[in-house]
């Protein structure tokens, strides 16, 4: 379906700048994790699931202990997660998850994104029903049987999994994404994940041809990755560059 050569382009394409988003959005859900429950991974399994998938996402050990120090004592931060929707030049479409302690704050930033690239905020699900919500696995293996083998007998609800160029992406129900990482890790020991994630995957993707719309669809993108309180964007655009 062309999805894992999308997932592993974009994650390809991370700068320094972008891992240190990746750092700081799992921070918080780490704090998250274990303000929500027992700061102990041995005794808060939503805990120990998100540590998991944050070093399967080369998340620094010191990032995930802060978090978690910050958790134990007793910081009074809190933080909601709000999705935004909304549409770019042509047939563009984009998701924006963010965690903020600061709503009005939130909101404000992402009308001032969408008006400077004269994008269009939507209303909730105006977009999100064009996408599927998956969890997402990329590493290297190529054994399409073995591995389905093994996430079958896992009890993993598999939508999908394709290799390509040696690099293996499977496609699992969200709340399985863990599961199935817990049997990958055990059938190929020392693996390492180029993704691991839950993700807002577009159905269909579409092209910007227009200079004037790559222009401003790069710069929305540019906007929002510059919000601190931005998690995750998803969209449907490629060869926008």
């Amino acid at each position: 379906m062309g999805r894992a050569h999308e997932v592993r382009a974009a994650a390809m394409a991370k700068t320094a700048a972008m891992k240190s988003k990746v750092y700081s959005r799992y921070g918080k859900e780490i704090y998250i994790a274990a303000k929500s429950g027992v700061p102990d991974p041995d005794m808060n399994l939503t805990l120990r699931a998100k540590i998991k998938e944050a070093k399967a996402n080369q998340v620094p050990a010191d990032v995930i202990k802060r978090a978690i120090e910050k958790a134990k004592g007793g910081s009074s931060e809190s933080y909601d997660s709000l999705r935004y929707e909304g549409f770019g030049p042509g047939a563009a479409t984009v998701i924006v998850d963010c965690l903020t302690d600061n709503s009005n704050r939130t909101i404000a930033a992402m009308n001032q994104c969408f008006n400077k690239a004269h994008c269009k905020l939507g209303v909730k699900g105006s977009v999100s029903f064009n996408y599927d919500n998956l969890g997402v696995i990329s590493f290297n293996y190529e054994d399409e049987d073995k591995m389905l083998d093994t996430l079958i007998e896992a009890d993993v609800d598999v939508n999908d999994l394709e290799v390509e160029e040696g690099v293996m992406t499977v496609y699992v129900a969200p709340a399985d994404l863990h599961k199935a990482q817990e049997a990958i890790d055990a059938l190929i020991p020392n693996v390492e994940y180029s993704v691991c994630a839950i993700k807002m995957l577009p159905q269909e993707y579409t092209t910007i041809t227009d200079e004037h719309d790559k222009e401003l669809w790069n710069r929305l993108l540019t906007l929002l990755d510059e919000v601190d309180d931005v998690q995750e964007v998803y969209h449907n655009v490629i060869d926008a560059e």
